[in-house]
């Protein structure tokens, strides 16, 4: 069919409701795959906080009990351990780039390049509610999901800290974002970025390349951000201790004689080494404990939230752009006037 938008926009006619379950219809695969994704990673995480850590701890009380050369224990169980634990937290971390990747792809791009979006606006649905219960829709979804699995992949971590040597730590930056409500909001900048995407170049491989690409950088500015984003703790040390302290690094160098903090030097051989820290009295080491581990999280949350919503409004400004202030121009911006 072909519909021509030369005039005013019909008055809308569908109600936010139908356009919901408009759009849980359309996108039903993806709604099974997220289903099915969410389940598998949810038993994986299931079993690593119970049969799968209680192993791994057995394994590893049976090494340190050993005392002769021949010791016997489950190293299986060890490495099992290990490997299903690296399978989750990274697919954790992958899912803002896939709600990305298909926000680009299929929630925006696709239909302004096939001009299933110019025939629901003329069909008595606003460019604006179109674009709403397309955000609002997934975000709930996504919402939901991502939190029950950082919660369960937090139970997870904690079956397995303190109990098993090779367990990663708090301050493992896939871990971190694995077991917190950075994860969700990660995943929403994700959804935000993709469907900016979408709106910007209404096609859907470069939609899908460009959401992808802007919710990795979203990422990277955490990554950048995150160590500065609470009051870090500073110890100093004698040259005898070393450095003391141990969690999500910051920074670290050498105690002058005049209690200045610089640098640790750089030296190549034992004997330069010994003449470069002549003149040193210690060690300052500035990091994060494990008691900042929420504030951490919330404040990193808060950040990417932010970012969120700024994509959100980029959104809604491109659309208008697409259209035009009263939606009355967008046949001719998405389709050159025409849909078929």
């Amino acid at each position: 069919m072909t519909a021509t938008l030369t005039g005013t926009a019909p008055a809308p006619t569908a109600t936010s409701p139908r356009l919901s379950r408009w759009v849980l219809r359309l996108h039903r695969p993806a709604l099974y795959g997220w289903a099915g994704l969410v389940l598998v990673l949810g038993a994986l995480l299931l079993a690593l906080r119970g049969p799968l850590a209680d192993a791994a701890a057995e394994a590893w009380r049976q090494y340190d009990a050993c005392a002769g050369e021949r010791c016997h224990y489950d190293q299986a169980a060890i490495l099992r351990y290990k490997d299903y634990y690296g399978y989750a937290t990274y697919a954790l971390n992958a899912l803002p780039l896939l709600v990305a990747g298909w926000a680009g792809a299929a929630l925006t791009g696709r239909e302004l390049e096939s001009g299933t979006a110019l025939l629901s606006w003329t069909q008595g649905s606003s460019p604006a509610r179109w674009l709403a219960v397309r955000l609002a829709v997934p975000a709930l979804a996504v919402t939901a999901t991502t939190t029950l699995l950082y919660l369960l992949h937090h139970l997870a971590w904690n079956a397995g800290h303190g109990r098993i040597d090779t367990a990663k730590p708090w301050s493992d930056r896939w871990t971190f974002h694995a077991g917190g409500p950075s994860l969700a909001a990660l995943t929403l900048a994700g959804l935000a970025a993709g469907t900016l995407a979408g709106l910007l170049l209404r096609r859907t491989l470069p939609a899908l390349l460009v959401g992808t690409a802007v919710a990795a950088g979203v990422r990277g500015l955490t990554e950048i951000a995150l160590p500065h984003l609470w009051p870090a703790v500073t110890r100093v040390s004698t040259m005898d201790q070393g450095f003391t302290g141990s969690g999500l690094a910051v920074d670290h160098g050498m105690v002058t004689r005049t209690g200045a903090h610089v640098p640790v030097p750089e030296c190549g051989s034992f004997e330069s080494c010994q003449k470069a820290y002549a003149g040193f009295t210690g060690y300052w080491n500035t990091y994060h404990p494990f008691s900042h581990y929420w504030p951490l999280q919330l404040t990193t949350s808060a950040l990417v939230l932010g970012l969120a919503a700024l994509l959100v409004l980029g959104c809604f400004l491109a659309l208008r752009r697409l259209t035009g202030p009263a939606g009355t121009r967008a046949g001719r911006s998405a389709t050159g006037g025409t849909t078929a």
